[in-house]
């Protein structure tokens, strides 16, 4: 949910609820009160639910006037309730046991959208401003005209209870004048003291409704002062919004450019794991060549011991000898280009392609020296077929 802008922003004056009506000048002139949540609402009462929706509370902290203060600690819900004896509306939310709002709509309200799923509105008779945050902006605009619409009804409604009391007052005005008559008329008998009690009964009515319109006019021009500091405050928060935007473009181009680095990373990471396994590889046909050199030298040293049986043969033998002695030149030769590959591959992990090619050249020269000495084999074996 969206940062919620702060009471000071919105310039919003709670203590307007101090110049609201007593409930007894209310009831008089017909404006809804405050009661509680009870049997009133439900199937066959007399208030019936006609919208509801799900919404995180909030209200504005009553001590700083400047910041939210979360009237729930999840979404609840929040309906629109209609009153059909009383022709009045007010929004209600329950959670669990506590009644966390109860406010009745008067045509001087007005619920503004602060954000794309935040919106708000200024109760003088709560003396407080609640705040409701939505899932999605689609619920939000489905509440903000639900609020218009109650608001309308709610004016048409103040309309026709006005309209009441002033033809309730020029009925009362007439009364008095017919009564002020008739004592004109006739000073005796009991009727004459029955209109004069309805006349001073019409009277004290008459005056109260007076003070009572008086009274709605001071707070009809307070809730017009609010509703020009509510559209001041609602630029105010359009403004807060592009700096919000900005920031949020910002912080993204930072966080694409952390994704690059990491996949750098990534991508280093993996040539390093390559370059481990192609050292494993290489360690691996090391200990391969290794293997077989002591093999060879097993077959060269089984061939030595051939020959020193054949004594017949010595001067043929030396030839071979000298070959053998070659052949251990070239074997050790071999042995030291091993030792020396091994020496290169501990000093440097970068000369691994190299060493496969001295690798493939030992090879072709170890061969070689194989098919010399199968060939020695035979000669011997044919020396010896002829002997």
């Amino acid at each position: 949910m969206e940062k919620c802008p702060n009471q000071e922003s919105l310039g919003i004056d709670l203590s307007a609820a101090e110049r609201w009506p007593g409930p007894d000048s209310m009831a008089a002139v017909g404006a809804p009160d405050l009661r509680p949540i009870c049997a009133e609402v439900g199937p066959g009462a007399r208030e019936q639910p006609i919208f509801t929706t799900r919404a995180h509370v909030f209200q504005i902290d009553p001590n700083t006037k400047k910041n939210w203060m979360p009237a729930s600690k999840q979404a609840v819900t929040v309906s629109y309730f209609y009153d059909v004896t009383r022709n009045s509306y007010r929004i209600i939310s329950v959670d669990g046991a506590k009644v966390i709002i109860n406010s009745t709509i008067t045509p001087n309200m007005t619920f503004t959208k602060t954000s794309q799923k935040f919106g708000q509105w200024a109760d003088s008779r709560a003396n407080t401003v609640f705040g409701l945050g939505f899932s999605s902006e689609q619920q939000l605009t489905k509440f903000a005209e639900k609020f218009q619409e109650v608001k309308e009804a709610a004016k048409i409604a103040k309309d026709k209870t006005q309209e009441k009391i002033e033809t309730s007052s020029n009925h009362s005005q007439a009364s008095s004048v017919n009564g002020t008559d008739d004592e004109k008329a006739s000073h005796a008998g009991p009727a004459d003291t029955h209109l004069k009690s309805e006349n001073d009964k019409l009277k004290i009515a008459l005056t109260q409704s007076a003070a009572n319109v008086k009274k709605w006019e001071i707070e009809l021009q307070t809730l017009r002062e609010s509703n020009a500091r509510l559209t001041t405050a609602l630029q105010e928060s359009a403004a807060s919004v592009e700096q919000w935007k900005r920031q949020f473009s910002i912080c993204r181009d930072e966080n694409d450019q952390l994704r690059n680095k990491i996949d750098e990373l990534e991508e280093q990471c993996s040539e390093i794991n390559r370059e481990k396994e192609k050292n494993t590889q290489l360690k691996r046909r090391i200990e391969e060549l290794e293997a077989e050199l002591r093999e060879k030298e097993t077959e060269l040293k089984d061939l030595r011991k051939q020959s020193e049986i054949i004594p017949q043969l010595m001067s043929e033998c030396e030839y071979v000898s000298e070959k053998l002695e070659a052949a251990e030149r070239d074997n050790q030769n071999l042995e030291d280009k091993v030792r020396s590959l091994k020496t290169d591959i501990e000093e440097s992990k970068y000369r691994q392609r190299h060493l496969k090619v001295e690798l493939k050249s030992f090879l072709e020269v170890l061969d070689g020296k194989i098919d010399d000495l199968h060939d020695f084999r035979r000669g011997l074996s044919k020396l010896g077929t002829d002997n």
